[in-house]
Order: structure tokens, then sequence, then C-alpha cells
């Protein structure tokens, strides 16, 4: 089957600042830019799709815009790495409230932190806070092994240039109020698909890392995406797949039978760069 490449615009960019900031992460790879796209599509399936799974969640501003938009009835976020699934299990099934509260009160020094992370979490609520204040203070929200604290950070702040704990404590208590229509699921992203990809009600966000440098960004970096594009195939709902403008993931597109689309992203140095739809149909991305 011959793979079908959209020509778009390629100089309309999203006004990153105009996107509402849901969650509670900063999260490099982070897909803020891609909500009004995903909005759109959402709103182009007849009928729309009564839930939306994120198989690979990270920070889910996704799946999370989808619910707030009211465009799906339920969202499902499935995530590998311990310290990001202890926040969204904290926020969704335990106490996100007092876990708001506590960044709100938390006095963030260098020594403070230092202290916090030198610990070794007691519980899964410990391990949240932990990881939330990490995810702060280290360059680019990296949580993976060896990231580095900010130093100078935004206007001479260091490590409080990106601490802002009246907003967190906003967004996790604005996903605390619609909790009962979030579940999540510490495991496998790919399997997720697998064993789910036969409910014509589910639509799925798919953005597994894949560049090299996801190897020092995530903790799980390592996808079989031969194996994702075959699972893909099987989904009977809608898909939308977000990657790198690849040679690779186009030959993948193309021996599946996908659509493939450039869309303009600007990334934090606010260059204009290109990043790869893939989906069974993106005809919606000219509308």
């Amino acid at each position: 089957m011959a793979t079908k490449v959209l020509k778009l615009d390629s100089q309309e960019v999203v006004n990153v600042a105009a996107v509402s900031h849901l969650s509670p992460f900063r999260y490099p790879g982070g897909k803020t830019w891609l909500v009004p796209r995903v909005l759109q599509w959402l709103r182009s399936q007849n009928p729309r799709p009564a839930e939306f799974a994120e198989p690979f969640a990270g920070g889910a501003i996704v799946s999370l815009s989808a619910l707030f938009h009211n465009l799906v009835q339920k969202i499902v976020l499935i995530e590998k790495d311990a310290d990001v699934a202890a926040v969204w299990s904290v926020i969704i099934y335990g106490d996100g409230l007092r876990l708001a509260n506590e960044i709100l009160s938390f006095d963030l020094t260098l020594e403070s932190v230092r202290n916090l992370l030198a610990r070794e979490p007691r519980d899964e609520y410990e391990r949240a806070f932990s990881t939330v204040v990490r995810n702060r203070v280290q360059r680019g929200g990296i949580l993976a092994a060896g990231a580095s604290m900010l130093n100078k950070g935004e206007n001479g702040r260091g490590i409080r240039s990106r601490w802002y704990p009246n907003t967190l404590r906003k967004r996790i208590e604005g996903i605390v109020h619609t909790r009962q229509d979030i579940s999540f699921l510490r495991g496998d992203g790919i399997e997720f698909i697998r064993y789910n990809s036969h409910r014509r009600d589910t639509a799925f966000f798919i953005d597994p890392p894949y560049t090299v440098a996801a190897r020092r960004l995530y903790r799980h970096s390592e996808v079989d995406h031969c194996e994702l594009f075959k699972v893909a195939q099987t989904i009977k709902g809608d898909f939308l797949m977000t990657y790198d403008n690849t040679d690779h993931i186009r030959s993948l597109a193309k021996e599946f039978g996908f659509q493939t689309a450039l869309v303009a992203m600007k990334n934090t140095h606010h260059e204009i760069m290109k990043e790869l739809l893939v989906g069974r149909n993106l005809e919606w991305l000219r509308s």
C-alpha cells in the first residue's frame, strides 16, 4: 500500500504561550505545541471516541487537554518510569491535595533540595514529592540519572527559576477534581496497545521516546519501533503518532501503509523545526 505524504504549510507554528499548561511536569519532548493539532484531530472524529489513551504518557499534556476540553469522556495514562508513575498514582489515586499543599509550603533552597534528593523515598508519596521537585530544579526537567541542577536559571534565580508552587498547586488540584475520569497504569505502552487495540471507542495518542538524545533524557528510552508500528496496525479505532522526521520512521510508515505529515514546531531555543505525524488518515489536517 502506498503511503500518502500530506503537504502542509510548514510556516504555521503553534504559539505555545496560547496553550493551557495543565500538567504538573516540565517534560523533555513535551507536546504542548501539538495540543491544538490533537484537539483538531479529535473534533474530526465521527463518532467521537469515548476514551483517549496515551501509552507513553510522560507529562500527559495531550490527554489532559483532551479531557479538559470535553472531547473525550475518559483518559487512560500509561507510564513505565517509576518516579513519573508515582506522581500520577498519588494525584489520581492517592492524596493529591496533600501533595499540592506540600509543594506550596516547601521552602525550596539549595540545601533543602539537596537534603530531599539525598534521601531514599520511604513510600510512593515521598517518591512523588521528590520527583516533582527534581523535575523543577534539574535542567530541562530531565529526570534521568546524571541530570544536573539548574545553575543560573532564569534571571539569575538559580534552582528557583522553574519553581512556581502556586501554579503547581492549581494544576494538581485541577487534575484531582476530575480524576474520576482518569485512569493510570504503570506498565509498557506497547503491551497496553496490544491488549486494547480491539476497542473501537478508544483513540490512541502515541508519542514514544525516539531520538538518540532520548537516551540521556529518559530511563526507558529503548522502544521496538517496528513492533510499535505492527501493533498500531491492529488498532480498530483511530490513532495519532508523533516522531522525529527520519528516514527510518518514514520507511516504517510506508511499510505499514500509514500517512505522514510534517508539522512545524518551535524548540526551546525558539528555532522552527519539523516533526512527523503518522496516522491511518491525516486528511483532517487540511480543515
